[in-house]
This record gives C-alpha cells, structure tokens and sequence, in this order.
C-alpha cells in the first residue's frame, strides 16, 4: 500500500496526558490492548508521518496513542498546532487529559517512594502546583477529563476501556456518574443533576448498610412517586438532548449524579437512567465514583 493510500483511511488519534502520577502509564497500557500504536512523549511534529506509517503497516487507519507529559514540556507548544494541521475528515483527534487532587497524588509519590519529575526543595506539593500550571493549556484542550483520585488501577482501566474500546458505530458516547457531594462533583460531568431532594435510605435503619446496587435500596428509592415524576422528565430530557450532542459532533457527554454520600439514591437512579438509555441508541455507561469510600463491601463500577 502507498503512503497516499493509506492517507485515505481514517486515523484514531488519542493524546493522552496529564499530571505526574494521575495515571498515564496505566492509560498507555490500556490503549496497547486496545490495539492503538503508543508513543511516549514523541516530539508532536513526528506525529503525521507516525500516523501514516502505522496505516501502511496496518493497511488500515492508524489508531495512535501519543502520550505527552511534563518531561517534554519543551515540546508541549506544537501540539495544539500539529493536531489543527492534521487532515480534515480524516483524523479523529481526542484529548484525554487525567487529573486527581493534590493529596491524592502526594499521597501517590510518598507510597510508591517516587520522586516527582520537577520536585527540588519545595517538595512533592509545590512541584505538583508548578506542573498543574504548565499542563493547563493542555487541559484547556481536551475533550476528555478524568479525575482519578478516588480511582485504582482496575478502575481507570475499566473507565478508559469503555470509552475507547472500538464499537460497531462511532458517535457520542455516554456517561452516567453516581457521586458524593460531600466528595466534591466529578470534573468531567457536562450536567450535573442533585437528587438530594429525595427521601434517604440511610435514614431507614434496615437499608442503611446497603447501597443503591442493592434490590432493597433500589425499590425504596425508584417506587416513590417523587422519584417516578423525576425520572420521566429527566429521561425526556436527555432523549432530547443527545442526539443533538450527536449532531452538533460532540465526541462525549457526561452526566453527574449526586446525592449526599454517593452510596444510595445517586447509585439508584444512575443505574435506572444507564437502564432507560440502554434501550436506544444513547447506551450508557454507569459509573459508581464513591462506593469505594464506604466502609462496607461495595460493588464499585459496571
């Protein structure tokens, strides 16, 4: 195959980057399963011809992974100027950029004992602030932000697998967030929607120590008339919304789920609404962000 014919296929680009210890040496493996070709901080500008030689090795488009951080800052100003010189209609670019808050990553240096790539006398904290600021325009860039403080190594690959795995049909993908308020609202959550207003579980001292995944929890929570009401028009609603998303070529969306704890009436109601859109086209994927922090056994993401 000649270089013009593999010019003609489309390539699936993911820059992937982020902070120091958020995560990316575990998204780099993750796209390797995937089948995307990975590169580590390679200079942008060598980006198309990679682009081209992996579709004529392949004889298909390219699925690239590049993968930028901090230690090739010097680098960091093409990128924007590379990704907007690629060819029109035919590259699908997106920017992952992995985040997580600054006692999680401390946390993360101090127990793996590693050093952080700008760390001098200020120590982890300040260096983390310093990278935070020279990584911003990156994240201004991207299309696609994951917070992993709370997230372990399964739980980021199995986030990261089902938003990128290749699927029959390309289009909007979708994600639906049960949170905490207490925890803080996900980063990444496009519309956020408070269901706080709705009665407790963990009021009820036989459902206290369940969760929303728990059929208990589940029909106490979705059998009030209040939460019925709330369903049907919020459902409505996002019928409406996504596939105008979709028109307007918007690569994801987001929807936070948030209730006091995260353990109960969001987890319920997330499950109900990947339900409600699995039946059509807008297929979702449900994401428990804070089960994990409970004290009890909690079944985590699906």
């Amino acid at each position: 195959m000649s270089a013009v014919d593999a010019r003609a296929h489309r390539a699936d680009i993911v820059v992937v980057t982020g902070l120091s210890g958020a995560g990316k040496s575990t998204a780099i493996k993750v796209f390797e399963d995937l089948g995307y070709y990975c590169v580590d901080n390679l200079p942008p500008v060598l980006l198309p011809k990679i682009v081209d030689v992996v579709s004529e090795a392949r004889g298909e488009g390219a699925r690239v992974a590049l993968g930028m951080d901090i230690r090739g800052k010097e680098f960091l100003p093409d990128l924007s100027r590379v990704l907007d010189e690629l060819p029109g209609g035919r590259s699908a670019v997106h920017v992952l950029f992995l985040d997580a808050a600054d006692e999680a990553l401390v946390r993360r240096f101090s127990e793996t004992r590693r050093k952080h790539p700008l760390a001098a006398r200020g120590g982890a904290l300040g260096a983390i602030r310093k990278e935070r600021g020279i990584l911003s325009p990156l994240r201004e860039m991207a299309d696609a932000v994951i917070d992993t403080s709370q997230f372990n190594v399964h739980q980021l690959r199995d986030a990261l697998v089902r938003r990128f795995r290749r699927e029959g049909a390309s289009g909007l993908k979708v994600s639906v967030i049960s949170f905490g308020y207490r925890y803080g609202i996900p980063v990444e959550a496009d519309m956020v929607v408070d269901v706080r207003f709705l009665d407790n579980p963990n009021f009820v001292p036989a459902l206290k120590r369940f969760t929303g995944l728990d059929p208990g929890v589940r029909d106490y929570v979705l059998g009030a008339r209040a939460t019925r009401g709330f369903l049907r028009r919020l459902s409505d609603l996002l019928l409406f919304l996504l596939p105008l998303y979709r028109k307007e070529g918007k690569a994801y969306f987001t929807l936070g789920v948030g209730c006091t704890g995260g353990r109960h009436r969001s987890v319920a109601i997330a499950e109900a609404l990947g339900d409600i859109l699995g039946k059509g086209k807008e297929a979702a994927v449900v994401i428990h962000r804070d089960l994990s922090r409970s004290a009890l056994p909690a079944k985590g993401m699906r």
